[in-house]
């Protein structure tokens, strides 16, 4: 009778043993979530167009033809800082692939050792010892030395591919952090293009307010002389002078941000201040190269921060299934063989001095899984961020390229009425300056019409930078740049 009893309790041990390790191995259900793109449109206006012909596609080095500019982003992707700040991220990566990859190896060391115990005779050790019996010849010291040396090694066994899927998620966060070094150079590319345009945008502007202080001092000598012949006033003549003043002013803050814009140039190029070589074409007469949008699902393969979100996503994705794996029984065996004995010179001697073992532990999460349930919750929260983010990274690149192409176009119209209206102005300085002169004109409309042709020559310059820098955001936008 109590062997039947012992039987039974013994059979359900074993089946609470057992329902609990099977409801250990079960993982939480957690919400997952997809990519959903299956709305991106066709094309980037409303027409039909399926052209797939793509600016992206060209060279930084064949889009960008001005010698200056290449030689300041050549400079600029060997020594600007935060590029290299990066490129060490991408090593660091790299690193981490090579130790996910060694977690899945057996670990293999090699060990020597040295001791020595004194027990008490009257100990269970102490009389196992006293009565041990060894080989005639061998003297057995006191107090025991021990010295031993061999191999050692531990591997577990990736049943349920939890060490090489994170492994994979290590590749993937490396090919991702290669993709964002790919597009800070294209944003590196960008701001260097767009300072330089301002640089020469600034040259210019610099220009108009020398030929304007001409002009105006001319005109501030004709009304002097005609207050010495009477024919106009103390307050014309300073009028006339405050206006010469103000624009002389001028060339003081054009020349303060020209050193800003330099300096802006010669940090993104990893140098100290100094003087940046540049092109002394006029800017008005630079043309943008045409531009090829080509249709939205090239953004996909162009631009380097969807390819980035895309790689950080299919590493959260395995990092889900690292964590989930968790909840598995692991698998893992430890073996070791050397030498051991009292005496160096009897350590190899075999087999009396060999050891040698070998174990395997299958172990499994049973009581208290808290923090595995929260590494799992966490990883799947990651990976539907991952997902978001991925959306967000495409929208944004469409809507970019879809502004970008407006801005391209309503800036060329700005600027070829812009043109019209400074052709207007400037033939009305002339003119006023004749009317003025035959006193057909008072000094007011002389300073007006002067201060408007030099605010609309300053917006025409303005509109051709914006101009230029559109094209450079376009290219951007497109994902050209990093190659």
């Amino acid at each position: 009778m109590i062997k039947k009893i012992n039987k039974t309790r013994f059979i359900h041990t074993a089946v609470v043993c057992f329902l609990l390790a099977f409801s250990a191995c079960k993982a939480p259900s957690l919400v997952e979530r997809e990519v959903d793109l299956k709305d991106l449109p066709q094309n980037f206006t409303n027409t039909s167009s399926t052209d797939t012909t793509n600016t992206a596609l060209i060279q930084w080095k064949e889009y960008f033809t001005d010698s200056y500019l290449t030689t300041l982003i050549d400079s600029a992707l060997v020594n600007n800082q935060e590029l290299n700040i990066m490129l060490q991220e991408i090593a660091i990566s790299k690193a981490e692939i090579k130790a996910k990859k060694g977690e899945y190896l057996p670990f293999v060391g090699f060990g020597a050792a040295a001791e020595t115990e004194k027990v008490g005779r009257y100990t269970s050790q102490g009389a196992n010892d006293a009565n041990t019996d060894i080989k005639e010849g061998v003297e057995f010291p006191e107090p025991l030395p021990n010295y031993q040396f061999g191999l050692h090694a531990t591997w577990e066994l990736d049943i349920w591919k939890k060490l090489r899927n994170a492994k994979k998620a290590a590749v993937f966060n490396y090919l991702s952090s290669v993709e964002g070094r790919n597009f800070m150079v294209t944003q590196l590319v960008g701001e260097i293009a767009e300072s330089y345009y301002e640089l020469l945008a600034l040259d210019n502007q610099l220009a108009i307010v020398n030929r304007n202080i001409e002009i105006q001092s001319n005109a501030y000598r004709i009304v002097r002389l005609q207050k010495e012949a009477a024919r106009a006033t103390g307050l014309a003549v300073s009028k006339f002078e405050a206006e010469v003043l103000h624009t002389k002013s001028l060339q003081f803050d054009i020349q303060q941000r020209i050193i800003e814009a330099e300096n802006r140039i010669n940090f993104l190029v990893g140098r100290f201040p100094q003087h940046v070589q540049r092109s002394t074409d006029d800017l008005l007469m630079m043309k943008p190269k045409a531009i090829r949008a080509g249709i939205p699902a090239q953004l996909l393969e162009n631009r380097t921060d969807v390819k980035q979100a895309e790689l950080a996503l299919e590493a959260a994705k395995l990092n889900v299934k690292v964590a989930k794996a968790r909840f598995y029984p692991s698998l893992g065996i430890s073996a070791g063989v050397g030498f051991e004995a009292f005496n160096p010179k009897y350590l190899l001697d075999t087999p009396e001095s060999l050891l040698y073992s070998i174990a395997g532990e299958l172990t499994a999460p049973l009581i208290n899984r808290n923090e595995i349930k929260a590494a799992y919750a966490s990883a799947n929260a990651k990976q539907i961020q991952a997902v978001y983010d991925y959306e967000r990274t495409v929208l944004n690149a469409y809507i970019e390229v879809a502004n970008q192409l407006s801005k391209v176009d309503n800036l060329e119209k700005s600027y070829e009425l812009k043109a019209q209206e400074v052709d207007a102005l400037n033939r009305s300085v002339n003119i006023s300056s004749q009317l003025f002169s035959s006193a057909r004109a008072d000094y007011m409309e002389v300073l007006m019409t002067q201060r408007d042709a030099l605010e609309s020559n300053f917006e025409l310059v303005e509109t051709k930078m914006a101009q230029m820098n559109a094209y450079v955001h376009m290219y951007q936008a497109l994902g050209g740049g990093w190659n």
